[in-house]
């Protein structure tokens, strides 16, 4: 279990999400999105950024990872996109011919698993709510299985963020009964909090 050291909050710009890829103003659908080096995403500010120190050995992850946010915002609707991310050593030399040939692997921030859970399904698919403005809110999001080695020298990152555009649509950040009838009146920025009780859950291979 990694917890989240400090309460952070962030500003989710409507009129400047966060996209899913570096090359999404040139390209549509960009090469092995799953594989792009996220540091274009940690250089943001509304991507928040927790890691560990540099590991001194291996560290498989295997089966559920599961995010445990304790969150905020000053509006009423919320996405919340939570990435773990496999950072390698700045001097890192050696390529890997399955992720991306045009970039060397020092200090590639590789992600290995993601998930999005749009916020006012956090208790029920069947029944959504919105968030109350600025009240601490438990939001649980289950990742995809991992069986993953972090490598010696390498550090886990995890990466928490509210929009991840255009892979998922802009949410108005107020709430609406139907979000694909949205007004353009209903897109507001709002600002995001996530607090020190928050943790992100998974088991390591002995």
């Amino acid at each position: 279990m990694i917890n989240l050291h400090s309460e952070i909050k962030f500003i989710s710009d409507i009129k400047h999400p966060v996209p899913y890829s570096e090359d999404i103003k040139t390209v549509f659908t960009p090469r092995k999105y799953m594989t792009d080096d996220q540091r274009f995403a940690a250089r943001r500010p509304d991507v928040l950024l927790f890691e560990t120190p540099i590991l001194n050995e291996n560290y498989t992850l295997a089966g559920d990872i599961l995010a445990k946010l304790k969150v905020a915002t000053t509006g009423t609707a919320a996405d919340w996109i939570v990435k773990v991310i496999d950072v390698h050593p700045a001097n890192a030399e050696e390529n890997n011919d399955e992720l991306q040939d045009h970039l060397k692997m020092s200090n590639y921030h590789l992600m290995v698993r993601s998930e999005v859970l749009r916020g006012r399904f956090r208790n029920s698919f069947e029944k959504p709510e919105p968030f109350t403005p600025n009240k601490k809110t438990a939001v649980n999001i289950k990742l995809q299985d991992v069986f993953h080695t972090f490598k010696k020298g390498h550090k886990l990152q995890i990466q928490i963020q509210s929009t991840w555009f255009p892979l998922i649509d802009l949410n108005p950040q107020t709430y609406v009964a139907n979000i694909y009838k949205a007004d353009e009146k209903d897109f507001k920025t709002q600002t995001h909090t996530v607090f020190t009780d928050s943790s992100i859950e998974f088991s390591v291979l002995k």
